[in-house]
This record gives C-alpha cells, sequence and structure tokens, in this order.
C-alpha cells in the first residue's frame, strides 16, 4: 500500500533509506515523496511511468507518495519510435 505525506512531515531531519530502485539497492536521504526522488535523480515525471510497491502510480500522485526504507521503486521511460 502506498502511504501519503502527511503535511509539515518534509520539516522532518533527513534519514538515509535504502530502497531498490529498478532492481539496484540504492541509499537515498529521506524522507521523500516520489517525486522529490524522481527530482533528485533528475528525470522528467512526465516522461516516466512509476512502478512503487508493484503499484503503477498516477502522475498525480506523485508528490503525496511517500517511499521508505525498503520499498521498491520501478522507473521505466517512454521511448518513441516505429
Amino acid at each position: 500500500m502506498c502511504a501519503k505525506m502527511s503535511p509539515g512531515a518534509s520539516a522532518h531531519p533527513f534519514i538515509p533509506l535504502t530502497i531498490q530502485l529498478n532492481g539496484d539497492r540504492v541509499e537515498m536521504p529521506g524522507p521523500l515523496t516520489v517525486s522529490e526522488l524522481l527530482a533528485r535523480l533528475a528525470i522528467d515525471a512526465r516522461r516516466v511511468a512509476v512502478e512503487h510497491n508493484l503499484v503503477v502510480l498516477k502522475r498525480g500522485t506523485l508528490d503525496e507518495i511517500v517511499v521508505h526504507e525498503g520499498d521498491q521503486i520501478e522507473i521505466v521511460n517512454f521511448v518513441g519510435g516505429g
């Protein structure tokens, strides 16, 4: 299940989080939302699909979903062509 960020949560001190990002263990400073994670990775949220703990996220929820210790995140780029 996806957790939503509570008001004022960004005021908390940074806590190191270890997550699975595209199959690799990665340590990130937390707490952070999926939107903040994408920004830290310099990824344009309009050009990717994000799966959080086996749930594909709607683009409008990326700034509400909080990443927690041990979460699994998959980021898939859209590729054009034909």
